[in-house]
């Protein structure tokens, strides 16, 4: 047990002749032990030089133990962009490590790195601006993957900017709704900005606005694109009134705009071109008028610190509400902080590769750096272990799973028992990339075909129920068998839900969706691929450079390399061949059922 006694913040270098430190001391003196969490929650002066009002620093207790653990030091310094913070520490180095080496009574709780997350920020908030007719609901939707997504209530048109709507298919997003800035209706412009200005001076960062999508259709006949109201709005943001919150405009209704090109166009243009070639003489005429009509007026009021997204929600350009969620995350990330960050990934369901991002951001903060050097697995059992794992994984991906399937111990037990199941043969060709969106594809195609009818059960050829492989009951140790089957475990899990991300839509799951998911991966040719890397990569490091941060970075670059991106994804379910995976079924099936 650590004492955290006082912590003070240097100046940036700019400002170090000023030979001024800004001191905070815990009174009393606050407790921290390995496996707790531990941040800072910082305001902003001029004198700190930080570009937003406030931000949560997040510090890693198991590296300030290690340092104030060496000598006498007890003081751990932490930069954090422009600034360095130095916490100061009291405790026993010498105990603390014999009571981690010989104590057989205690041993630290193992609780998701998510649940302190969805506990300082359940919910991505979001404040939509747009005229009726924009296409705010219809956004939402396919953004969020929900139905009849609104926050207008009551009468038609009348909108409470601080109704919270949040949907039952997906609770981890709250979003407040205006209609925009109608001529005539001054009012509502210092209602948004009063709104705004509200959120951001709440102290919990849950209550606190994350994001801001100012929405606007595309015109495609002329006409003016930005309102007087509009253009007060926008000034407002340039001019530092509205704060850090970031503020994304979203042009609407891309594809009508490609039709009304196509249309207007003259056809002679088109005289052997191949369709391709037209496509893309269509597309970049239609930026030219974006940039003509929406463009050049934001950038006149605006400048560049608003960013501009084009979107579409008809099935062919699905692909631009991922740019869309990708910018805002990036946004939130930089001017809100790490936690909101997270909630914009785990709340949106167009992005695959952002769910795998938030999963890395989860892991990396404790349990993924607890996999060869760290305490908090020691003394538990490797099922424990792989339990909190599963736990956040699962969390970050935030299917609609009413029934809690995949956290079921069936479910966890078809996880664990694939990583000694699959078939590991000679190593793969490094130089021959396999494509996982494909390779899944052809692997689901297979199955399909072989079922004996529509309705014909799912059979797993691995292991479900009760029979648990021997090993998850023994006590985790630091060793490379160890750490192989948790490396294996988080791939395949993860890869096993970026499959079930393919066939699932946003649908609500049952269990014969993650039966055929968990089928389709274990039988692709991409499973035993990834087992053969994942042992390769480990037969190369020495105990000292798997307990290292770069080999952790290698490790996260293997998991990302299964990435199937967004623009992939509506290619690949065209691929797919009809199956119903509304009905369910028993995890545990037989052929002849």
């Amino acid at each position: 047990m650590w004492s955290l006694l006082k912590y003070g913040i240097r100046p940036p270098q700019s400002k170090v002749g000023q030979k001024k430190v800004l001191r905070q001391t815990f009174s009393p003196p606050m407790k921290l032990s390995r496996g707790d969490t531990f941040s800072l929650h910082v305001r902003s002066t001029k004198w700190l030089g930080m570009k937003t009002k406030h931000e949560d620093i997040t510090f890693e207790p198991e590296d300030m133990f290690r340092e104030c653990s060496t000598g006498e030091r007890r003081e751990y310094n932490k930069v954090h962009k422009n600034i360095t913070i130095v916490v100061e520490l009291s405790g026993n180095p010498t105990a603390e490590s014999e009571q981690l080496v010989s104590s057989s009574d205690e041993t630290t709780e193992l609780r998701p790195t998510t649940d302190e997350i969805f506990r300082k920020c359940p919910q991505f908030r979001i404040l939509v601006i747009g005229k009726t007719g924009v296409g705010k609901s219809s956004l939402i939707n396919h953004a969020f993957g929900v139905q009849n997504a609104t926050a207008s209530h009551d009468k038609p048109g009348e909108v409470n900017i601080d109704y919270e709507f949040i949907s039952p298919q997906n609770n981890k997003f709250v979003l407040h709704d205006s209609k925009g800035f109608e001529p005539g209706e001054e009012d509502n412009l210092k209602i948004v900005q009063d709104f705004i200005n509200r959120r951001e001076v709440m102290p919990d960062l849950k209550n606190q606005l994350h994001a801001v999508w100012l929405c606007f259709e595309i015109p495609c006949t002329g006409g003016r694109l930005l309102e007087t109201g509009v253009e007060q709005f926008l000034t407002s943001k340039r001019e530092g009134k509205l704060g850090n919150i970031p503020i994304i405009t979203v042009l609407t209704k891309y594809d009508t705009l490609l039709v009304h090109v196509e249309r207007t166009m003259d056809k002679s243009s088109f005289e052997g071109l191949s369709e391709e070639a037209i496509k893309e003489l269509i597309k970049n005429s239609a930026e030219d008028k974006i940039q003509e009509v929406c463009i050049a007026p934001l950038e006149k009021f605006a400048k560049s610190d608003i960013p501009h997204v084009t979107v579409s929600t008809n099935g062919n350009h699905k692909e631009t509400l991922a740019r869309l969620i990708q910018t805002t995350e990036e946004l939130v990330c930089k001017h809100v902080g790490a936690d909101a960050s997270v909630m914009t990934s785990v709340a949106q369901r167009v992005d695959p590769g952002l769910n795998i991002k938030a999963s890395i951001e989860v892991g990396k903060r404790k349990y993924w750096k607890a996999l060869a050097s760290s305490v908090p697995f020691k003394k538990h059992s490797m099922w424990d272990c792989l339990h909190v794992l599963h736990t956040d994984i699962v969390n970050v991906w935030n299917f609609r799973d009413p029934n809690d399937y995949l956290c079921s111990p069936e479910f966890r037990t078809l996880m664990t028992n694939m990583v000694d199941e699959l078939d590991v043969g000679p190593t793969a060709n490094p130089n021959k990339n396999l494509a996982f969106g494909l390779t899944i594809v052809g692997a689901i195609a297979g199955i399909v075909s072989a079922l004996s009818g529509p309705a014909a059960p799912i059979v797993v050829p691995i292991a479900a129920g009760v029979v648990v492989a021997s090993w998850v009951y023994e006590v985790y140790q630091e060793a490379r068998p160890a750490l192989q089957r948790f490396m294996k475990y988080i791939i395949d899990l993860t890869l096993v839900l970026q499959t079930l991300y393919l066939l699932s839509e946003n649908q609500e799951l049952s269990r014969r969706a993650i039966k055929l998911a968990v089928k389709s991966y274990h039988e692709s040719r991409m499973s035993g691929k990834v087992h053969n890397r994942i042992q390769e990569y480990n037969k190369q490091l020495t105990f000292r450079q798997r307990a290292n941060r770069d080999s952790l970075d290698q490790f996260v670059e293997l998991l990302q390399s299964y990435n199937i991106s967004a623009e992939e994804i509506s290619d690949l379910r065209g691929s797919l061949p009809a199956v119903d995976l509304s009905s369910d079924e028993p995890w545990i099936t037989d052929e002849k059922s």
